[in-house]
Parts: structure tokens; sequence; C-alpha cells
């Protein structure tokens, strides 16, 4: 069972914060998503502390499971970014790598143009996917342009949502410091399950 700790009113485990909600509604069931790195878990009001420490364990390793089903593994990632290449920068852009990383807090992606190398923190992975592109694009924009200059710019306005993108990012920075100085980055996504693929759920055994 994981760790659990209580830093500044949030609960973490494994260092990430978790919120969980009662609901006297909710009776047979027990839901999880992701709300960036923040996650929630939906819990019927009747359960114990213990039942609530355990299920919600349970389903963080029920979510990271999935997700790493889910996710593309970095020849994947290397396809796209050299797709993303080709449709919006206007001339040739080679990446060698393109890899996810899990060492990365403080951004979402780095680039080395020395050789080439390009690494995504593995917060984006449940992200929407034109955020996903737009960070990529951003990093193989640094291949011809190094600095964050009006070329550099430049280069992304092609890109129909950049700027969506980048509000989205800001956002999800804004939300994680506002529900701790500690966290990483997280994002705000709507609070329902309804059209959250990054949502799980799971029947609990009737007691009456």
């Amino acid at each position: 069972m994981a760790d659990f700790e209580v830093r500044d009113g949030v609960l973490l485990t494994g260092g990430q914060p978790v919120e969980v909600r009662r609901s006297a509604r909710r009776r047979r069931t027990v839901s999880a998503y992701r709300d960036g790195d923040r996650t929630v878990v939906l819990l019927p009001a009747r359960m114990s502390r213990a039942e609530e420490q355990r299920w919600v364990s349970t389903m963080l390793d029920r979510l990271a499971a999935r997700e790493r089903r889910r996710q593309p593994g970095d020849a994947a990632l290397l396809e796209r970014a050299r797709a993303l290449a080709g449709r919006y920068l206007d001339r040739p852009v080679e990446p060698v790598s393109v890899r996810w990383v899990t060492n990365q807090a403080a951004r979402w992606g780095s680039c080395t143009v020395e050789d080439r190398s390009i690494r995504l923190s593995a917060r984006l992975q449940t992200m929407p996917d034109w955020v996903v592109d737009y960070v990529l694009l951003h990093e193989l924009a640094h291949l011809v342009e190094p600095g964050h200059g009006p070329r550099f710019w430049a280069l992304l306005e092609s890109h129909p949502r950049t700027e969506r993108a980048r509000g989205y990012l800001q956002g999800v920075a804004a939300t994680a410091t506002a529900a701790s100085p500690a966290a990483a980055p997280s994002a705000v996504v709507p609070g329902d399950l309804s059209g959250n693929p990054c949502a799980i759920a799971h029947d609990l055994p009737d007691k009456s």
C-alpha cells in the first residue's frame, strides 16, 4: 500500500497530490481520474479512513497501469515529432531521439541542440494530444532557433493551437502552485467523469 502524508492540507502519496471526494449519493462505485498531476478519487461517504487509504492506493495503481498501456513508446514519439516537423515547420528538422522522462519536475520539455535530442516530461501523458503536440513542436523549433526570440515564435505560428496550449500549461502551473508550492505542475480539466479518457471506476460489493 502507498505511503500517505498531509502537507499544507493536501493529501500526498508518493509525493503526488490526491484529492478525495466523498459523496452520500455514491454507494456502489469508487472512481478516479487525473486532474493533471493531481489525482481525484471519488468515494462513498460511508467508507472508513482505512478503507479510504486502501482504495486510494488501489485506484492509483490501476490508473498508473492504464496509463502505461496507453502511452506511446519512444519510437512512436519520434515518429510523431517527425510528422509535426514536416507539417508545421517551414524547413527540414530531424531530431535524433525523442523520449519520455520522469525527472523533469520544473519543465514540460527540453532540447539539447548539440546531439539533437528532445525529452518530454511524463506528466504530459495525461494531457490532451494537442498540448503534447505543442510541446513537441516547441522543442523541435529549438533545433532551428535555440532562443525564444521573434524568429522562434514565428516558427510556431502555423500551429493552430499554440496560444491555447500555452494558456493550458500556464493554468496547469498556476493551479499546482496554488494547491501546494512543493507540488509539480498540475493540470485543470473538467471534474466530472464524462468524456474523461483517464478516468477509471470500480464497483463495490453490495453490503446491503
